[in-house]
């Protein structure tokens, strides 16, 4: 596959976030990470629609998910096929940086943890344009569900910063063509389908990483 990329290519499309966070879980419900960096670049190309607003998340993002493509495409890559193998195999071998003074800061725990965190904000910013009227404000709306989530992890700078940002928010119906979906109706019905299955795959990394005490990674 060629790794030049057309305007087409980046443009997003809500369905192709359903239609990856779908494949995301396995029978037994366990988190396929090459279908999450799937969702996750769909996710990018969001905050990419919206300028450099979410730029200081989405070069982030973009930084992360390159990593765990690295380790996807490793020699390695048979302990990185779910993220309950990847936790297992990092622990396993001391892969895992469980204090700054580690020297693993790339790991795919670490990595992927900066991801779940941004992926609870996304989820519930996504959820109050749902169920949002049309003279909610989104400003208020990104910024509630990054208090909310990301605020905690961030510096006191980087909340300021990400304030000011939300200020210049597009409204509601510009989000809903950012979709391209259809009708606000057609865009909340997706919604409403999206939402659930990327919260169910967050609940079951949260309920993962508790068990193995590494939600706080430095």
């Amino acid at each position: 596959m060629a790794d030049s990329v057309t305007s087409d290519d980046q443009k997003f499309c809500l369905k192709e976030v359903l239609a990856t966070f779908r494949l995301c879980l396995s029978e037994n419900k366990e988190v396929y990470l090459e279908h999450y960096v799937a969702g996750w670049r769909e996710l990018v190309k969001f905050l990419n629609t919206l300028g450099s607003v979410f730029g200081f998340i989405s070069k982030d993002a973009v930084s992360k998910v390159q990593i765990l493509v690295n380790l996807l495409k490793s020699e390695n890559a048979s302990q990185y096929k779910t993220i309950q193998s990847m936790v297992k195999y990092e622990l396993d071998n001391q892969l895992v940086d469980l204090n700054k003074a580690g020297s693993h800061p790339t790991s795919g725990c670490r990595t992927l943890l900066r991801l779940h965190r941004a992926l609870k904000w996304l989820e519930l910013f996504l959820d109050s344009l749902r169920t949002s009227t049309e003279d909610s404000k989104t400003s208020v709306l990104c910024a509630d569900a990054y208090n909310a989530s990301l605020a905690k992890f961030h510096p006191w700078v980087v909340r300021k910063a990400a304030g000011m940002a939300f200020i210049l928010l597009p409204g509601r119906q510009a989000f809903f063509e950012i979709m391209n979906v259809g009708t606000p109706e057609q865009v909340v019905a997706m919604l409403g389908e999206a939402i659930p299955l990327i919260n169910e795959v967050y609940q079951i990394t949260e309920a993962l990483y508790a068990q193995h005490n590494i939600l706080d990674l430095p």
